[in-house]
């Protein structure tokens, strides 16, 4: 197998983009992921957007590490959204050499969620970049079924679904569906483990999701399931939030050990 492997933003929260760029050089990743916009008003906002100082400092340091970027996140499509308003962000991602743009489903109105999508993806396109819807069960875009119907009724050739190791099982999905999807719609997919019984309380579901998850292999998702289903060189991106290993483990330490054990269990596939 040939996964290029990268670090996402949400494992290493705790650092800011330019630090999180040195950190993914040290510890050994192909590539990274870049939050420039907080999926929710209370979580840490860095000002990614624009000509500012932190991006001229993490573009910096994306050059003279030479780790590049993999996708940019998190864009929501809600009732609201008119998506020229994330123009500056996908130029900004644009700018520092992001690939890959990841979305959300926060729309009740499948039909308005695929024009949002399509037009999303139009725009994206003209960055030399893909767009790629995550389904996640407390959103509106419930399972990869769900996130696949959607990206095939937009019927953009940039459109992606984004596979997330916890949000497939969680929302009931199986490695058996992803074979249905044609391959251009399997861009790059993240990784992470988590425990195998699934929440019960939505607390709990998104306690885990954003702050627990396990190392791969450390838990009971059908990891090897999936990566069988998926090209066997799709980019892979670690989310792992670790919220109380962090405590104790630096982020150098907790990354490479994410990394070695990913690399091991490629090795058994």
């Amino acid at each position: 197998m040939t996964h290029r492997i990268g670090l996402a933003a949400l494992t290493v929260l705790e650092l800011a983009p330019p630090d999180m760029v040195s950190c993914a050089a040290d510890a050994g990743f192909d590539s990274i992921g870049l939050r420039l916009i907080p999926p929710t008003p209370d979580e840490i906002h860095h000002p990614m957007v624009g000509d500012t100082a932190l991006v001229r400092e993490t573009a910096r340091r994306i050059a003279d590490t030479g780790v590049p970027v993999l996708d940019i996140e998190l864009f929501r499509l809600k009732p609201d959204t008119d998506v020229r308003d994330y123009r500056a962000a996908v130029e900004t991602g644009a700018r520092l050499g992001a690939r890959e743009a990841l979305l959300a489903g926060n729309d009740p109105d499948e039909a308005r969620l695929v024009d949002r999508f399509a037009a999303f993806c139009d725009m994206a396109r003209e960055f030399g970049m893909g767009a790629n819807l995550e389904p996640m069960p407390w959103t509106d875009v419930k399972n990869f079924a769900q996130a696949a119907r959607i990206v095939a009724a937009a019927d953009r050739d940039n459109g992606g679904i984004a596979i997330d190791p916890i949000h497939f099982d969680r929302g009931g999905s199986h490695a058996g569906e992803i074979g249905a999807v044609p391959r251009l719609r399997l861009r790059y997919m993240q990784l992470c483990d988590a425990p195998a019984e699934r929440p019960t309380d939505t607390e709990t579901l998104l306690h885990q999701a954003r702050a627990e998850r396990l190392m791969p292999g450390d838990g009971g998702l059908d990891l090897r399931g999936i990566l069988r289903a998926v090209p066997d060189d799709l980019p892979l991106s670690l989310e792992i939030p670790m919220r109380t290993l962090t405590l104790t483990l630096p982020a150098l330490e907790r990354t490479r050990q994410m990394l070695a054990k990913t690399r091991r269990l490629l090795e058994t596939l």
